[in-house]
């Protein structure tokens, strides 16, 4: 993920969600950022293998897990939270998937 005008919000969610240390610690692979959102897929979780977190216009974030079936490329919204604040992240993570997040 490079740094950029549109990928600063995808950026600074990467960074509270703990940066690299994150992706190393769940598996995170083909993440994806957009202007007011990142997405990424990880491993290690039967109910969810995919999340989308999105800044709102309420500037707090929603999270999406979804669980995604390689075979047929459906996906299926799993759980869904809204109106979450940037501290929340890894706790809402950690407690929905049972992956832990850092050391």
């Amino acid at each position: 993920m490079g740094k950029g005008g549109n990928m600063e919000v995808a950026t600074t969610i990467y960074e509270q969600l703990g940066g690299n240390k994150f992706k190393a610690m769940v598996g995170a692979k083909h993440l994806a950022g957009s202007k007011n959102s990142l997405q990424f897929v990880f491993k290690m979780c039967r109910k969810a293998n995919q999340c989308c977190i999105t800044l709102n216009s309420l500037d707090l974030y929603d999270i999406a897990f979804n669980k995604v079936n390689y075979r047929t490329y459906k996906s299926t919204m799993v759980q869904k939270y809204n109106g979450i604040y940037a501290d929340q992240l890894t706790k809402i993570f950690e407690s929905f998937t049972g992956l832990y997040t850092s050391l």
